[in-house]
């Protein structure tokens, strides 16, 4: 395994980046750590309507010890932000004195289903850079109302402000060294096929899939968007965006013609519950949870995995007792750790308290889930070459075919293998080998790795982000040019892949082959015409 290296970090700039995080969960103090460690920016302000969250956040990155937080650094409701921006902004043109700066750009890491919400009313505010976790939304139509706003989001030069979206698997030290082999260096030739694989890994997809956030479609998504709409989004960077996509000139994508898909949830449902657990519905009270793979104890107590006898307090610990931190003893911790885990529901409860929050305690085999655990994607292209000259360059027909399943032991170390007609390529989470048919020879590349997020993705988009806000803020770039260079995808790009996630989900409910080009012309540009209209 690579060695991790340390990050490396831009030289600050006379004005660095002022960034505000809305959503101090995981992913928020993840970004936001990364910003610390990785860019020229500075974390200056938290949306979090959690006050515990909230105010941790704030002390351990902010504002330290004191108290009460400063103006403009704390906000208990996004909400909140958007009326105080607005306000700075009043009083600072009236040449108020004294009034605080301002932020430039936004982490939107909030619940997936409130990304629209808060990404729309941030473009209205106007002038904010804004990076939003992924997936973009939870629906196409949701995808499609905050491409529209994100248009119209321009800062004070009448630019569009830059967006990027949390897809970090294109910012990994692999996967960037692994698109220069395949797209710069042409190391195998054209592409004929890839066959790419995310482990989500058996322990893993039962804390988020079947007990957590992602579990059920109607209150987030399906867990092809939700889980691995980044790994549809590096297929098509892969297969489809040009070599260089700095340029303005740069050729069209190549895109797929048909999308299919099969998949459903096959295991973690009723019918696969172990007849000795009986009528038992919550781990602490199953006659059999000692014997269990999945008992809640065994994941989130024991020391076996990364539970909290293995000294760990963070995901996903922290994620059942956001403050397991705070708790004076190892006993006192465990208490209220087995006292969130004992949590359960009956028959009487509603429906809608049970969608509301999470179940860690759950059986597994009695949960409300109803999300996919197995699904396979095959995208198709065909010829489509740039001229009646160009039978090069990579425009030639191919097959991608995705799977995601939940029953491995890797826990999201995805792997790919890439077909080419002058040799393959087999590339896991820490090496890249390449096979050349041409020498007979293999060469096996090892990219560092800055950190454990994603292989260093997390740290790679923060810092690409902050540095393209950078550039413009302080060394006069448009941001167009700040989009392609730096950022290195356009919105049209994430919509896209987004929507291709929900094409493959068309495909997959009517069981049907479906024509990319078709879809794409009814089910996005004219809903985006009804928008603009």
């Amino acid at each position: 395994m690579p060695e991790t290296d340390e990050p490396l970090q831009p030289a600050s700039s006379a004005s660095p980046p002022r960034i505000l995080i809305i959503g101090a969960g995981s992913r928020g103090r993840s970004y936001a750590d990364a910003v610390v460690t990785a860019t020229n920016g500075v974390v200056v302000a938290v949306a979090e309507p959690d006050d515990y969250k909230r105010n941790h956040f704030g002390k351990t990155r902010i504002w330290g010890s004191q108290s009460p937080p400063p103006e403009g650094t704390a906000f208990a409701d996004w909400r909140d932000f958007i009326v105080y921006e607005r306000q700075r902004r009043a009083r600072a043109k009236d040449g108020e004195e004294g009034v605080p700066p301002g932020v430039d750009a936004a982490f939107v890491c909030v619940l997936d289903e409130m990304h629209r919400e808060v990404v729309v009313a941030l473009s209205s505010l106007g002038g904010l850079h804004i990076m939003c976790e992924k997936p973009l939304a939870t629906t196409l139509a949701d995808c499609i109302e905050m491409y529209s706003a994100l248009r119209n989001n321009n800062i004070a030069s009448g630019e569009q402000a830059l967006f990027s979206i949390g897809h970090v698997l294109r910012y990994s030290p692999h996967n960037t060294l692994l698109r220069k082999l395949v797209l710069q260096d042409r190391v195998i030739g054209d592409i004929v096929s890839v066959v790419h694989t995310e482990p989500v890994g058996w322990w893993h997809f039962a804390h988020s899939y079947v007990r957590g956030n992602w579990r059920r479609e109607s209150t987030s998504a399906p867990s092809l968007l939700t889980k691995s709409c980044h790994d549809i989004d590096v297929l098509l960077w892969l297969l489809c965006s040009p070599a260089d996509c700095s340029a303005q000139d740069c050729p069209p994508p190549h895109l797929p013609s048909t999308v299919t898909s099969i998949g459903s949830l096959q295991y973690f449902k009723k019918s696969r519950k172990p007849a000795q657990a009986g009528n038992a519905t919550n781990c602490l009270s199953c006659p059999v949870e000692a014997e269990c793979k999945f008992s809640a104890k065994r994941i989130y107590v024991g020391p076996e995995l990364r539970g909290l006898e293995s000294r760990n307090t963070g995901w996903p610990v922290s994620i059942v007792v956001p403050d397991i931190e705070d708790y004076k003893s190892d006993k006192e911790a465990r208490d209220a750790l087995l006292k969130e885990l004992a949590r359960d529901y009956d028959a009487e409860t509603p429906d809608t308290e049970i969608a509301r929050r999470n179940w860690f305690g759950r059986c597994v085999y009695e949960s409300d889930n109803d999300v996919c655990d197995e699904q396979v994607v095959t995208l198709s292209w065909d010829d489509d070459p740039l001229s009646e000259t160009d039978k090069t360059g990579g425009r030639n027909a191919k097959t991608a075919v995705f799977h995601m399943v939940a029953q491995t032991k890797k826990i999201c170390d995805r792997y790919t293998h890439l077909y080419g007609v002058n040799g393959e390529i087999y590339a896991d989470s820490f090496t890249i080998t390449v096979e050349d048919f041409r020498t007979g020879q293999t060469t096996v590349h090892r990219p560092p790795i800055e950190s454990r997020g994603h292989g260093g993705g997390d740290i790679g988009l923060a810092r690409q982000f902050v540095l393209a806000v950078d550039k413009v803020k302080n060394y006069g770039w448009s941001t167009d040019r700040a989009q392609r260079e730096i950022v290195g995808c356009t919105v049209e790009e994430v919509v896209r892949s987004h929507a291709m996630v929900f094409c493959a989900e068309t495909a997959r409910q009517g069981k049907k082959v479906v024509n990319w080009h078709e879809w794409w012309e009814t089910e996005v540009q004219a809903k985006l015409a009804e928008i603009r209209a």
